[in-house]
């Protein structure tokens, strides 16, 4: 993506990306318009058009961009030359940080990823499935390699990991009695107990 700037010398899809959220999260997507988010932003719809074409791709964004993060990160930890259950704790930690991070994009996304087109919401599963792919890949590794419990088939335990991690829009609150870092640790901890032979 350019890196454009204007007067204040934000790169103008930085400054849509952010008001579209902050609007996606407070109104809902639905409840959005252009117009708003580009008041918001304090560009012009010319320029929310040339960077993303339509308010959809301001959606897909808003999540893609945190995936990719995710992505790399899981890549990383996946690749490292360490015992699996240190790269998966490591892995199934930090999803949580970095959803907890990204809470207001991570709560958009999951309320409103019906609206987007058929092919954008294709677009987004397969980038998903992709992630989901390479994290099952270490629990298969461990299983394979008897440090994990069979008893389970490994997309059942993807899917229990990943359920708390879509639902912590819904419940976790900055300030709390909590920190990112402790939920993170509890629900690696739950989920490599779950996977204990």
């Amino acid at each position: 993506m350019p890196r454009t700037t204007d007067g204040d010398g934000a790169p103008v899809p930085q400054r849509l990306l952010a008001a579209a959220t902050r609007l996606f999260a407070e109104q809902g997507y639905d409840r959005t318009s252009v117009q708003e988010i580009v008041e918001a932003a304090g560009v012009t719809k010319g320029a929310l058009y040339h960077y993303f074409g339509s308010k959809d791709d301001l959606l897909q964004e808003v999540y893609a961009r945190v995936l990719r993060v995710q992505q790399e990160r899981l890549d990383a930890y996946a690749d490292a030359d360490e015992p699996v259950e240190k790269r998966l704790r490591a892995a199934a930690a930090d999803v949580v940080v970095t959803t907890i991070e990204n809470l207001d994009d991570a709560m958009i996304f999951f309320r409103s990823m019906h609206h987007l087109s058929p092919e954008k919401n294709r677009q987004v599963r397969a980038e998903r499935r992709h992630y989901h792919e390479r994290f099952r890949a270490l629990i298969e590794e461990g299983q394979r390699e008897g440090v994990f419990s069979s008893a389970t088939p490994a997309d059942l335990v993807v899917d229990y990991h990943f359920g708390s991690v879509h639902h912590l829009s819904t419940w976790y609150r900055p300030g709390g009695p909590l920190t990112p870092q402790e939920v993170a640790d509890h629900l690696a901890d739950l989920l490599l107990r779950a996977l204990r032979p």
